[in-house]
């Protein structure tokens, strides 16, 4: 039933113009992984001077351009962060290539973003710190350009 939904999902994407074909994605791939790197490295760097709020919305774009590499890989553009999301579920989980676990890192790691950038303190029981070290933990663990078909 899942796979259903997102298979609807991403020919929704398609009709809604926010998952475009994208020949030119493939030679991009290395680019995205760069910025993917240098956001990480940035993230860290923020995190050590407690740049709490920025390490947190670093660490997200750093998973963002490992994601969009991924998507370009498969020559489509996405310009939806939802979108992109659904994308790789179909395009990448549903075929057994990552796990499902990459795509729910990369929605935590959108929540925590968003946490960050748009309400400041990120409360709920816990401490800027804690999130920004819960988002580089993520991209750490989860999200690195990688090798995938």
């Amino acid at each position: 039933m899942g796979e259903i939904i997102v298979k609807h999902e991403f020919e929704n994407c398609i009709k809604r113009n926010k998952i475009r074909e994208f020949s030119e994605g493939i030679n991009l791939y290395p680019k995205e992984c760069e910025a993917a790197a240098q956001d990480l490295k940035e993230a860290r760097d923020s995190f050590s001077r407690e740049q709490y709020k920025w390490s947190t919305i670093q660490s997200y774009y750093a998973m963002f351009h490992t994601a969009r590499a991924l998507l370009y890989k498969k020559r489509y553009r996405e310009k939806s962060h939802y979108c992109l999301i659904i994308a790789l579920k179909e395009l990448y989980v549903s075929e057994g290539l990552i796990p499902v676990q990459f795509v729910e890192a990369l929605v935590q790691g959108k929540n925590l973003r968003e946490n960050a950038d748009y309400y400041d303190d990120l409360t709920c029981g816990f401490t800027l710190p804690y999130f920004g070290n819960q988002a580089l933990t993520r991209v750490k663990s989860k999200f690195h350009c990688f090798s995938v078909n």
